[in-house]
């Protein structure tokens, strides 16, 4: 078999599956291991594929900026953000950081909704200015212009005076074994620091986001209470449940 054809081979056994393993790989290829890691090297260096130690995982969707996001498939974020609600409660005190998701969510809200809303997004803190029964919090920090949602140590220093009931998180990839992941070391802490701060972290998710990496992660796996997404796989759902997290889908 060519390289060409066992690379190209490898990225749909990735498309199919999710994730694959060097010696599973190995078996099902019939070449050497080193031959897998190499392919494998190839094909991270051209952005196909993320690399990780025992093998390598689906790429995410790329790196764009918030308003070319919101013409992503709205009506399925619609649906994430109506299921989401029941998990936002009444008098309760909520962070929502910057996602087209999460400003689906906070748009979805009924207009008697009662809480203390916190957030680092002036677009998702501009839609709460609407709701006459909500208290809100804008963290400030320096303006990140691609994701616009505030970063820094402002922002962190702000939140080590917080204990929020409810972390709804921004998602760019989540894994079931890397936890939800981004692109950018300064909104990995600030998103950390989100869910530190919190005692209970709800994932929105479309599908082509499931079991991806990026290169800095925000929550671990064992962090997140709910997720929020579309159908799946039962073998991929379960990954999750694995973990203790309440999938809803």
């Amino acid at each position: 078999m060519l390289k060409e054809e066992r690379q190209q081979l490898i990225l749909k056994i990735l498309d199919e599956e999710q994730k694959v393993i060097v010696s599973d790989l190995k078996m099902r290829l019939s070449v050497s291991e080193d031959t897998i890691r190499r392919d494998l090297k190839e094909l991270d260096g051209l952005g196909l594929v993320k690399r990780v130690h025992s093998g390598a995982l689906k790429i995410g969707p790329a790196v764009s900026d918030f308003e070319q996001r919101q013409s992503i498939d709205p009506t399925t974020k619609e649906i994430l953000a109506h299921h989401a609600l029941p998990f936002l409660k009444e008098n309760s005190i909520i962070i929502i950081d910057g996602s087209t998701t999460n400003l689906k969510l906070v748009e979805s809200l009924p207009t008697d909704f009662k809480a203390t809303i916190i957030t680092n997004s002036p677009i998702i803190a501009f839609e709460l200015s609407k709701f006459e029964f909500i208290e809100t919090i804008m963290l400030g920090g320096k303006l990140e212009k691609r994701s616009i949602v505030n970063l820094g140590i402002e922002t962190i220093e702000t939140l080590n005076t917080i204990r929020a009931d409810l972390y709804v998180a921004g998602v760019h990839n989540i894994d079931s074994d890397h936890g939800i992941t981004v692109h950018t070391q300064l909104e990995a802490q600030v998103k950390y620091k989100m869910g530190s701060v919190s005692n209970e972290i709800l994932a929105m998710a479309t599908k082509d986001k499931i079991e991806t990496v990026s290169n800095f992660v925000c929550t671990e796996i064992n962090d997140i209470t709910h997720l929020i997404t579309e159908k799946l796989p039962v073998y991929i759902t379960d990954k999750y449940r694995d973990k203790n997290i309440q999938v809803i889908n």
